[in-house]
């Protein structure tokens, strides 16, 4: 349970200065360095009174019996709360982003530098994930038979996002049959999405079986072997994994972590988690082992990316908890509304 409306000024200034502190050095904090740079002039005893009461409210915790104190996961949450909506993107982050960002104009090239450009800012592990709005809709698909029952399946988005899924069959389509299947699908199906197109022909292939018997076998074996699945391996962009190296000491849990991250379809399940498309701002995640129990001590802050109303995707990074919030939740926010403006302008 939360105690943050019990804490008074001088709580909350403490509490606050030993996360900022924490942050920057990742040494447990101690009474003395904090009487440094408090502005009330508190004594060392004062000061460590009231880091006793903040660790029996469950803000901070002692590693070690004679060092000092480390934020606990109540208390990154509080210090959000204290940064939302207050704090404003940095100049130097400002013109990394918009120089990463400029002269993009689609979906695809913006995620994948977005990736990029918050792991610069944030040290992190930048993440962005296409979506399946709107623009990701079916533009045309097309088939080619490379061997024996060995089929690719290209399907371009109204984006301009290209996937391709390398198919092998349990029997062999002809180039032919492999061609009309395409004709069939892109004459039937154009701004359709990916989800949409397989429950229509799922119902297509029983309902109109006898007619195109030939033609629905096809189609039905091509499904059932992911043909048109949303493609989660092209459409996952991940940068800056190898920042994680300096920042985590412990070689297991780092090793447990970058394998997650080497499973796109984990990340898309993390993000799919936590970030809803009806949310308007960023939202910070701490506590993400409940969910991945190797990302224990790491945090998600993330958003959706629109455009105008659709949501094409979403964007975040991932990091440990003593990640720079300020620095990485303005520039999440910052991206999130350049991406709605540039796509936007693009169109």
């Amino acid at each position: 349970m939360s105690h943050t409306a019990q804490l008074g000024a001088r709580e909350r200034e403490i509490l606050t200065a030993i996360v900022d502190t924490y942050i920057a050095t990742g040494e447990p904090v101690g009474s003395r360095a904090l009487s440094r740079v408090n502005s009330q002039g508190l004594s060392s005893a004062t000061i460590r009174n009231v880091m006793a009461d903040l660790s029996d409210s469950g803000f901070l915790e002692q590693p070690h019996t004679s060092a000092g104190r480390v934020p606990t996961a109540e208390a990154y949450r509080y210090y959000v709360e204290q940064i939302t909506g207050r704090a404003r993107i940095a100049p130097e982050d400002q013109n990394v982003i918009e120089q990463h960002l400029h002269g993009v104009t689609d979906v695809q090239e913006f995620l994948e530098r977005t990736s990029q450009v918050l792991s610069l800012v944030s040290h992190g592990v930048g993440v962005a994930v296409a979506g399946s709005g709107p623009k990701n809709a079916l533009d045309h698909v097309y088939f080619s038979r490379l061997a024996d029952r060995k089929v690719l399946a290209v399907v371009v988005t109204r984006a301009g996002v290209v996937r391709d899924r390398l198919m092998r069959l349990d029997h062999d389509i002809p180039q032919s049959d492999l061609d009309v299947a395409a004709t069939y699908i892109n004459e039937n199906f154009r701004g359709w999405t990916l989800d949409a197109v397989r429950g229509e022909l799922g119902r297509r292939i029983e309902s109109e079986r006898t007619e195109y018997d030939r033609l629905m076998k096809s189609i039905e074996q091509l499904c059932e072997q992911g043909a048109l699945q949303e493609g989660v391996q092209s459409d996952v962009y991940i940068g800056g994994a190898s920042n994680l190296v300096s920042n985590e000491t412990d070689a297991e849990r780092l090793r447990q972590l970058l394998k997650t991250l080497e499973e796109k379809e984990r990340v898309v399940e993390l993000l799919s988690a936590y970030l809803s498309t009806q949310q308007e701002a960023v939202r910070v995640v701490i506590g993400l082992e409940q969910t991945m129990p190797q990302l224990s001590n790491f945090v998600l802050i993330g958003a959706p990316a629109r455009v105008g109303h659709d949501v094409m995707g979403s964007l975040a990074v991932l990091g440990p908890t003593r990640i720079d919030y300020e620095h990485t939740i303005t520039a999440v926010s910052y991206i999130a509304r350049l991406f709605d403006k540039i796509l936007n302008e693009a169109e």
